[in-house]
């Protein structure tokens, strides 16, 4: 049975998801449908079911003669222990990162989690404020699904996660792609990323806008299709079959969701962190030997 032989492993916000689904159209590659698996990263507290070995084996069941089988977890980079538990695993695997500059990561990663359930302050500049807080267990939302991504300027460490695969994996079966590069040109990142892959990169997929901004119509209906109450799913268990409980989930899931544009970040606020993460690029920019320092301008 084959598993998985490389692994997106983030970041978060940063094009992780129409790679995915961008790779999963090529006929020499095999990822299953689901993402953000997160079976390696046992130090990640990630507040919903996780698979087990045979759960996780089990969605590459389906694989043929695909040359690649692999998946996309994107906390995976933030993670202590993935990489080394990804290397146990399967020793030569491939490793994709994606970087964003880290105060649009950051933007985005807020108004997701907001989506969620795992935000509950809204404004911005507030929710930055509250890391501390949150460091210490407090002002966590009652929603949370990941607590740690709450520590918003941890997750833009990138030089440190990045420089850990590098350790792991040795630089050669580690390819860092710049989200900037990717939204200018898609084909000619793809192509790059099929020859890290060693898959025919004559192959054109379908690229159309993957994961836009969301938000929820109704935050009470969000709490019970993530949390319902005891009694709904005993009396659900009992007189709904599964296929018709997932069927409605997914159609109030879509309902309850509207694309809507961010507002702009606050400028004065964008400068602040533009300030605040520049010895963070200087550190990045050298490690990958790529001037980041646009990401730093004011």
């Amino acid at each position: 049975m084959k598993c998985p032989d490389f692994f997106i492993v983030g970041a978060p916000k940063c094009g992780t998801t129409a790679l995915f689904r961008y790779l999963n159209q090529h006929p020499e590659i095999y990822l299953p449908e689901a993402k953000e698996l997160h079976f390696f990263g046992s130090d990640l507290d990630i507040r919903r079911d996780r698979p087990n070995k045979s759960q996780y084996l089990s969605l590459f069941a389906n694989v043929k003669d695909e040359k690649r089988v692999g998946e996309a977890s994107v906390w995976y980079l933030y993670s202590n222990k993935a990489a080394a538990e990804i290397r146990e695993f399967y020793p030569s695997a491939a490793i994709i990162i994606m970087l964003r500059n880290p105060v649009e990561m950051l933007y985005s990663l807020h108004s997701q989690f907001l989506y969620n359930g795992n935000e509950n302050i809204s404004d911005f500049r507030s929710a930055l404020d509250a890391e501390n807080d949150r460091k210490r267990g407090l002002r966590i939302p009652e929603s949370v699904i990941h607590v740690a991504g709450l520590f918003y300027r941890e997750t833009v460490k990138y030089s440190e996660q990045v420089e850990r695969y590098f350790r792991v994996f040795g630089r050669e079966n580690v390819h860092v792609i710049i989200y900037d590069d990717f939204a200018r040109d898609t084909a000619a990142v793809y192509r790059k990323t099929c020859d890290f892959l060693g898959v025919s990169n004559n192959f054109t997929p379908d690229v159309r806008v993957i994961n836009p901004n969301k938000k929820v119509r109704s935050t009470v209906l969000r709490r019970f299709l993530t949390k319902p109450p005891s009694w709904s799913r005993k009396v659900g268990s009992l007189f709904v079959p599964r296929h018709l409980r997932d069927s409605l989930r997914k159609t109030l899931s879509q309902f309850n969701m509207q694309y809507i544009p961010r507002a702009p970040m606050e400028a004065e606020l964008r400068r602040e962190l533009a300030r605040e993460f520049i010895p963070e690029i200087k550190k990045l920019s050298a490690l990958l030997d790529n001037d980041l320092s646009r990401w730093c301008r004011l």
